[in-house]
Formats: structure tokens, sequence, C-alpha cells
């Protein structure tokens, strides 16, 4: 029986997965039939190596195609120029011997290259030969390639990878070459001699653009939950089921089987969801995602590992999520450009957001958790058994308790300071009261400078708070209106307004409004 994999790559006998059949047929048809050296990179289980080997198999009727895994080698590998390729040329020789029958005698020539200590210069005469000698045009591929990057013995690999390209008119060497891994290798800080400061050129300036969307599709998730759906009978509306994964994922592949692992294998044994047919519905969705929250996975732990290595981007991440701060969509900037090569950030509409709705909330709980040593995240603990009622949660209650908190301890703040952290200091305080029974996230259509649209979930009941800076009387309408029109998208009656207001004759308080024939509970601070 086929089972959602969420462990290395994807097999299509063993797993159910994505149909890859466009991708390959894009990647051969555009960048290996055109003899383009490139590279995939992309973050953590994105689908690099699952990719690899698809193409390896989609490849063989009309390439010899060597597959290599920089994984395999050690660190004493790459000692020196002369070690790696020996490693190296060891490693090609297992892979003809295994996966290449075809290829024959070619590869002869690297077996007298073995036991020479000869360097790379020798190592890539040798491997022009193989090439010149195959029966087939060879296509080289390497996973894991950041394993290597920082060695400068890899870098002289590049080298002379990018010279015999360069020279391929001349002398026989790889039809094409692939190399994958998180890291863009020319956007590294590489030592290209020994006695260099460390800058971002590189040798591997020939690549041409990887541009294919490796994230799934509503339509490729439909049609992998269809190949399930046939073997499991749950009943499930797949098309909701796949939009309602999409919203929480953006397709991130990891994620979007994890979800699924978890849908199949989890929640079944647990006492809300007896049936597998209760958990393939949109509540089943939002548990899941929220007991993949409370795990610690490689994904999220590199995640924490990366902000705290770069701090600057970590900074652009908090001002994106509390500040709503639009930042303009620049590749060559930083900070940005590491949130892309990770898969945190991406562009949308020329701006610069987290890149799917569970990174942020990942985000928001590692943030949140930062902060419950301070006092705000303390109060809204202490408070929130006065919030708790039947296990329903009175969100206009706890409005009234921040508006008297905030006024009390943050009232005489200058306007610089409220605009900055006003939103961020709710939802510290909000943390606590829904923490282990809900969770919230922040809507991504709605946020910019002036205004954040909440979405918090409390035993399967949402809540949409609008968070807002106040911009004078036209601006507040304006936003009573749009906040009707989004309860109107999400089917509610009710909806919450927070306003930080700097108007010294503002009128502290909770109110109730009607807009239309929605009712919402306004609080100004």
């Amino acid at each position: 029986m086929k089972y959602f994999n969420t462990e290395g790559s994807c097999n299509p006998k063993e797993h159910y997965m994505v149909c890859l059949d466009d991708r390959l047929g894009y990647i051969k048809k555009m960048l290996v039939d055109r003899k383009k050296y490139f590279i995939i990179n992309r973050g953590r289980q994105y689908g690099k190596t699952t990719t690899l080997r698809a193409l390896e198999k989609y490849l063989k009727e009309e390439y010899l195609v060597l597959s290599l895994d920089f994984q395999q080698l050690g660190s004493e590998d790459f000692a020196d120029e002369a070690t790696f390729s020996q490693a190296l040329a060891e490693m090609i020789i297992r892979d003809f011997k295994m996966r290449n029958p075809v290829g024959g005698k070619a590869y002869e020539v690297l077996k007298k290259f073995v036991g020479k200590k000869a360097g790379m210069k020798n190592l890539f005469i040798c491997l022009s030969s193989v090439c010149g000698k195959s029966p087939r045009p060879i296509v080289l591929m390497i996973d894991e390639v950041d394993s290597a990057s920082n060695n400068q013995v890899f870098i002289d690999f590049l080298a002379q990878l990018r010279s015999y390209y360069l020279n391929r008119d001349r002398m026989p060497i790889f039809h094409s070459v692939i190399l994958a891994g998180v890291y863009d290798i020319k956007n590294l800080r590489l030592k290209l001699r020994p006695d260099s400061e460390h800058q971002y050129n590189s040798p591997w300036n020939i690549a041409a653009k990887f541009n294919i969307d490796m994230n799934f599709s509503t339509v490729q998730i439909a049609s992998m939950l269809a190949e399930y759906e046939a073997d499991q009978h749950t009943g499930m509306d797949i098309q909701k089921i796949s939009e309602e994964i999409y919203q929480y994922t953006s397709g991130y592949p990891v994620l979007v089987s994890s979800i699924c692992k978890c849908m199949d294998e989890e929640l079944p044994c647990s006492g809300a969801f007896v049936t597998l047919s209760s958990a393939w519905t949109k509540k089943g969705v939002e548990a899941a995602v929220k007991q993949i929250l409370k795990e610690s996975t490689m994904l999220f732990e590199s995640m924490v590992k990366q902000l705290d290595i770069y701090k600057d981007l970590r900074g652009m991440i908090e001002d994106i999520i509390y500040r709503g701060r639009k930042i303009t969509f620049s590749p060559e900037q930083k900070s940005i450009s590491l949130g892309l090569m990770f898969g945190y950030l991406k562009e949308e509409n020329g701006r610069v957001t987290i890149a799917n709705r569970m990174f942020e909330m990942c985000l928001l709980n590692l943030f949140m958790a930062e902060e419950s040593g301070n006092d705000i995240y303390a109060q809204g603990g202490s408070d929130r058994i006065g919030f708790i009622k039947e296990n329903k949660l009175n969100m206009e209650l706890v409005l009234k308790k921040f508006v008297e908190y905030f006024t009390d301890i943050y009232g005489q703040k200058e306007e610089g300071f409220i605009e900055k952290q006003g939103r961020k200091i709710f939802l510290i305080y909000l943390k606590p009261i829904i923490n282990g029974a809900g969770n919230y996230y922040i809507e991504a259509q709605t946020r910019d400078e002036r205004r954040t649209d909440v979405i918090v979930d409390y035993q399967g009941e949402q809540f949409i708070v609008e968070l807002k800076i106040w911009h004078g009387s036209e601006y507040n309408e304006r936003g009573e209106r749009q906040l009707a029109e989004y309860l109107d998208y999400y089917r509610k009656d009710k909806g919450y307004m927070l306003s930080f207001n700097f108007n010294k004759n503002k009128k502290v308080g909770v109110k109730e409004i009607r807009v239309g024939d929605k009712k919402i509970v306004e609080a100004v601070v």
C-alpha cells in the first residue's frame, strides 16, 4: 500500500506523489537538450533529490546519466586537489558500474587514473576522453553540492567545468551538468584563491536560469489526492481539501506531504477524528497543521538556525509580520536573496512576503516563545481564565482587558513606539490566551503598514480581528467597511477591530457598531 512520504526522495511505486512529467519534459527540452549547465537550488525538503531521481529515469533512453551525491564524500576527500580528484574518479566509476552498463569501455581510462595521485587537470583530461568514447552524450548530475561549496578544491572543480564548457566545440566534455542544493553557488562567499578575501565571485557564471516552479499547484495536489481516494474511499471533497492544503502551504512539497501524512496516519487515531473520512475534512486540515507546528521538524529547526545566523534576514521577517512593512522586491538585496534561497520569502506583486502561511505561523510561534518571559505574555496568561467559558473564547472580553492593560502601561508612549510595537504587543498578549487550544495567523492579503487582519482559530471557532493604525475618521470608516466585506468572505456575522489611535482627544474603550448586516466590536487604545 502506498503512503505519504516526508523522509528522503519519493518513489511513485511506493508513495503518493504529484506527477512530475510536465516538469521533467520542460527540463529535458529547454535545458538538457540545449546542452545547458544549471543549478537546482531550493530550500530544504523541496523535492530536489526526487526531481533528480525522476529525471535520471526520464533521460536514460537518450542520454548516459552520471548521478553523484557529494554527501558520499568525506571531509578528508577535500584535503587537496589530488585527493578530491581520486575520490571523484572512484565515485564516477562506481556509478558507471551500477547504472550505466551501456557505457561499455568508456570509463576504462578512469581506472588507469585512480591511484596515480594526479590532480584536477589530469582528471579532466580523462573525463574528456570518457565523454568522447561514450556511446551516448553524458549528463552529469551532482546532488548536495552545498556540502562541498566552501572547499577550495570544489571551486577548482567548477573552474575546470567552466573552462571545458567554453571550449566544448574543440574537446569533448559533459553534454549537460546539473548541480542541486540549497545554496546558489553564484551567491556564496567563496574563496577563489587561498590568499584572497571572501567574495561573491564564482566560476559558475555559465549557469543557465532554472525558473521552474517546484511548488505544487492545487491541481497537482488534487491529482495526488485522487489517487489516494481511489485506494481509501474516504468520500473527501478532493478540490476543497486541495485548496485548503494549498492555503496553508502555498504548495511547499514537504509541508503538503506532512499535512496529508498526518491526516492519513495520525488524526484517525486521535479522539477528535474517529474515522478516516472525518479526518479528510477542513477541520482535519486545521488539526494537522496545528499538530505539525507542535513538532520539532528538520525544516523548522533549519529555519531557526538560519535566522540565528542571519540577523538582518530575521529583522526583515519581523518587520513584515509585525508591522506589515512593504518591502520592494529586489533579489540583489542580501537578506531578500537569502530568504528566497532558503524558501522563507517569495515575491508577490513586486513586494517581499513570507513564503507560506505555515512558515508564518511557525515564525510567530518562535517569536512568541522568545517573548514568554516578559510582562505582556505573563499578563495574557494570568487573564486567560476569565476569557474561556465552556471551551469558548470571549474575544470581546479579550479586547476590553487588553485596552485596560495597554492604556495603563503604554498609554503615554510616543507615537513611533506604538506604531512599531502596538500590534506586536497585542499578539504577545493573545498568544498565552489561546495557547494549546488554538492558533492564529496573519492574513497575507490584508497585511500592510496600516492594517493587519489576524485570523484566530480556537476550538474550531474562527475570529477575525483587524489591527490598524489610526489615520483619521475617513480612513477608519473605510476600514470598518473593509472588515465587513472580509467577514462576508469568511461567512461571519461578527468581527473585531483594534485601533491604535494617536489623537489626543480619542475616546479609549470598546464599543459595538453595525456595518450593514455585520456587527463589529471596535476597541480603541
